[in-house]
């Protein structure tokens, strides 16, 4: 999967920790809700993320997201990767409820 990234040198894009994290605030965010109605959380923003060290493709990373604000439909979060205890990324992420999952 990671061959490209870089050849000899893989290691996992900052778009796929970002995204792992996205995931993990949506499932933060959608935790509230019963099962029956859980609605569908999609990124909306990405604030400050920063990037501490490479993370290589066989390292299990620990994601994080702490809910930290809402309005409305919207929803901000501080999410942090961590591989073995050290911060590997950070950030802060806005989710906003999708308008067809509301009421379902």
């Amino acid at each position: 999967m990671f061959a490209g990234h870089f050849p000899g040198n893989p290691l996992v894009p900052g778009v796929i920790l970002t995204e792992a994290l996205a995931q993990t605030a949506g499932i933060a965010a959608a935790s509230g809700y019963p099962d029956e109605t859980k609605p569908l959380f999609l990124l909306s923003a990405i604030r400050g993320m920063k990037f501490f060290r490479a993370v290589r493709p066989e390292e299990r990373i620990d994601l994080r997201a702490e809910k930290l604000a809402q309005v409305d439909d919207l929803v901000q979060f501080k999410v942090e990767a961590s591989v073995k205890g050290v911060r590997v990324a950070e950030g802060q992420l806005v989710l906003s409820m999708a308008a067809d999952s509301k009421g379902n």
